[in-house]
């Protein structure tokens, strides 16, 4: 039977004492009404934090911009109710015996203006394009970019007042920070665009601006991903120091560990190397990485819902190998953990046979 010792061991984040490696990724659940996470909320948390997990990020939430929001139903950083309804969540999971950082997401030109909550807000983005070639609303000006980052700030000081243990900025999978990274969709000719270092300088001035709010002490974990929902094939950095060029300015402005998100955490990011996204992540840094893409699947997130691929239990023989040889710290479980809350529980204690296959259904309860 696998040894899995290595995935319950404690890690410190931070001065963020985490109780084992396993993460609870952020997932977009759409199920809090009036922007505020309910009791049945505070529960779908506090099972995964009773299940065995040890850090739990949620899912993604709008910042007082109101051009963030995409979805309705997605729970805000912003208002009296809101911020009870998160208080409440983390006061559940840290009963539980695990730490919460909540996710502020910005959705950028991904948003639909006229599907959206704020239909009459226009949406926001570096350049106006949704993907190369497709106008989606409107490139920002330096107000509207010093505004979005004055509400990333806000934001940051909810989550302290909520008691959240730290945080995540999404940076990742083509939404708004992530337009800014993207050549594809940054076609600015100011300081905010131009070479990928200068493309970071959005996602660098909102690290800076949030660490000078929340103090040297706090985490920030940053995502990112080289896919995009736009395009899957697309790569931020092609080569290790193209990565090492878009990673180190980051760092710099204060981020504290990387969330890298891959479709496939098994899967080389570069050839001549067997080391994944998070394992370059963490070798050219220096600094704590996190690991994500279909554990414990037998096919991908993408290929099971978009491409219409069935989904398994898979195997974790070669997370444990790549966790015990240090390549990266952490590893975040997704759709696997809607359908098995206790995946750590499970896991921990091998029995492998009990984890339920991911079937999309899941996510339409909030279980």
């Amino acid at each position: 039977m696998t040894d899995t010792s290595i995935l319950f061991t404690p890690f410190n984040l931070k001065g963020v004492t985490l109780p084992n490696r396993i993460v609870m990724a952020p997932m977009t659940r759409m199920k809090s009404p009036g922007l505020t996470p309910g009791e049945n909320v505070a529960a779908y948390y506090r099972r995964r934090a009773e299940g065995g997990t040890g850090l739990i990020i949620t899912e993604g939430t709008n910042l007082a911009d109101v051009s963030s929001a995409y979805y309705h139903n997605v729970p805000s950083l912003e208002g009296d109710g809101p911020l009870a309804g998160w208080a409440r969540v983390v006061k559940q999971v840290h009963e539980a015996g695990a730490k919460i950082f909540p996710q502020l997401w910005h959705v950028g030109a991904v948003r639909r203006q006229e599907k959206s909550p704020n239909p009459d807000v226009p949406s926001r983005s570096p350049s106006g394009l949704f993907k190369p070639g497709k106008v989606q609303g409107a490139p920002m000006t330096d107000g509207e970019i010093a505004d979005t980052i004055a509400a990333y700030v806000k934001a940051a000081r909810a989550s302290i007042d909520c008691g959240f243990d730290g945080l995540e900025v999404h940076g990742a999978h083509g939404y708004l920070i992530d337009q800014f990274f993207w050549a594809g969709t940054n076609e600015r000719g100011d300081k905010y665009g131009g070479s990928l270092e200068g493309r970071t300088r959005f996602a660098q001035e909102i690290v800076r601006a949030i660490r000078a709010e929340v103090g040297p002490d706090f985490p920030i974990l940053l995502r990112f991903s080289q896919w995009k929902q736009q395009d899957y094939d697309v790569k931020l950095a092609a080569t290790p120091g193209e990565l090492e060029a878009f990673l180190a300015p980051l760092v710099d402005a204060g981020v504290d560990c990387f969330h890298c998100s891959t479709r496939r955490y098994w899967e080389p990011e570069f050839e001549g190397s067997s080391l994944n996204l998070a394992g370059w992540a963490k070798k050219l840094t220096g600094l704590p990485s996190i690991s994500v893409g279909s554990v414990s699947l037998t096919t991908d997130y993408i290929t099971t819902v978009v491409e219409g691929g069935g989904s398994g239990t898979g195997n974790i023989d070669g997370l444990i190998e790549q966790l015990t040889s240090g390549e990266f710290d952490l590893i975040a479980i997704g759709r696997a953990m809607l359908s098995n809350p206790d995946w750590g529980n499970i896991v921990r204690e091998g029995r492998f046979g009990d984890l339920v296959a991911y079937d999309p259904e899941v996510q339409k309860t909030l279980y």
